[in-house]
């Protein structure tokens, strides 16, 4: 069994839509090393997405989810509930930011948690408005798609999307785009589109994801809030890839002091076990009827099992200081690459462990180097090297490292990732 053969099987059985980054099919992984089915080993900078937080195979985890499956692995939390659910559920709204007192509700991916927000805010408010961000990304079901502000490759062919949803620019510096400027355009859709009266709910990522890395500062959050506040607007903070340590707190927006109305969390979750959630406030959560939430496999008992133990881990070994480390070491890396090739590299960011380069022509930011963003994580992979690319504009590598990661495998992993940047430029 080779990586070759195995792609080749997949394209004749898995539809095209469902692409695959490189042909690296793989046989085990541990922390942040991965072995390929022909035994070639991988530094990994992207863990799955944002999802291993903690690791692969984290030892804790997989002790936790081996002895839950033991005992058992599905009843379905709406018809034989069990304690495990009740207790991540408790230390979910224990951690959410803010005073006011919260409640949860467990379901199976992202895009599920965002689509019952919208449902809960709707139901709250009795309002159909939803507003969202140019750059967001929500997931790929047909409510969020209409969510997400980016086209390529999310929405092609797919539409039409619902009704009642408005898009506004996100604030990002580096585009040129001012807080003032983002939110002057928010109050015009007031104006020009939908009475604010028939808002339902702000959503906003605290770091764009998919968008390519960009932060919402502060002050910008903060008068969001205030905007929701002033009328009556519920603010949804989709926390799915920034959440569980990532950005250096628990949860990203708490360090702008901003309380969410609703939140939505996955990837960091429950390492690996498919399960995501949504926490709020308990009496916007209480607003659908019994039985008007859930699904079959949220709150899977095996991933209720391993968010304990993610939980546990992060607190235990510290996590969110060290995705501040991390993130610190990333960056030294790329700002040293950056000085190397100042016409290339346009920006380095980083919040905590979300780390990204920009690319560019002639320094320029108006001149995006899309191309080479594409090429690199193809010829990372066949290097030992997992990379992700993203951006509004498909030009940013984005580097998403378990916060485990062993300094010296960073060090590996950046030179590797200095000679593909060179093999990608001859």
């Amino acid at each position: 069994m080779n990586n070759a053969d195995l792609q080749q099987r997949k394209e004749a059985a898995i539809a095209r839509g469902q692409a695959n980054m490189a042909p690296v099919y793989v046989d085990r992984a541990l922390n942040s090393e991965v072995w390929d089915v022909e035994g070639n080993r991988h530094i990994d900078f992207g863990a799955g997405i944002a999802v291993l937080n903690t690791g692969h195979n984290h030892p804790k985890v997989k002790a936790a989810v081996l002895a839950q499956m033991e005992r058992f692995t599905h009843t379905c939390v709406m018809v034989n509930p069990y304690e495990s659910a009740v207790a991540l559920a408790e230390k979910l709204n224990a951690a959410a930011p803010g005073n006011t007192p919260k409640k949860s509700i467990f379901v199976t991916t992202g895009a599920e948690a965002v689509e019952n927000c919208v449902k809960i805010a709707r139901a709250h408010t009795g309002r159909p408005g939803i507003i969202a961000f140019n750059g967001g990304y929500h997931g790929r079901t047909n409510m969020t798609l209409g969510l997400t502000g980016k086209v390529a490759p999310y929405k092609i062919g797919f539409g039409p999307f619902p009704s009642d949803i408005y898009h506004v620019p996100y604030p990002n510096d580096y585009l040129g785009i001012t807080e003032d400027q983002a939110f002057a355009d928010l109050q015009m859709r007031f104006t020009c589109d939908i009475e604010a009266s028939r808002v339902a709910a702000i959503l906003i990522e605290p770091v764009q994801g998919e968008g390519g890395f960009y932060k919402a500062s502060s002050s910008f959050l903060q008068k969001l809030r205030a905007l929701c506040d002033e009328h009556g607007i519920l603010l949804i903070i989709d926390e799915i890839q920034s959440g569980f340590g990532r950005t250096g707190t628990l949860f990203c927006h708490e360090q702008a002091g901003v309380e969410a109305d609703l939140m939505t969390t996955a990837k960091g979750i429950a390492a690996g076990m498919p399960l995501a959630a949504v926490v709020g406030k308990a009496d916007i959560m209480d607003a659908p009827v019994p039985g008007g939430l859930g699904g079959t496999y949220g709150g899977s008992p095996v991933g209720c099992a391993a968010g304990l133990a993610v939980f546990d881990v992060i607190e235990e070994e510290k996590l969110c200081d060290r995705a501040t480390e991390v993130g610190a070491y990333f960056v030294k890396h790329l700002t040293e690459i950056q000085a190397e090739y100042p016409q290339l590299i346009g920006d380095v960011r980083n919040a905590g462990a979300m780390i990204a380069i920009e690319f560019v022509h002639d320094g320029d930011v108006n001149k995006p180097y899309p191309e080479l963003a594409k090429k690199l994580p193809a010829i990372a992979a066949k290097h030992g090297l997992i990379l992700l690319a993203c951006g509004i504009r498909g030009n940013v590598i984005r580097f998403l490292p378990a916060l485990t990661i062993e300094m010296d495998l960073i060090d590996e992993g950046m030179d590797i990732f200095k000679a593909c940047l060179k093999e990608a430029l001859a």
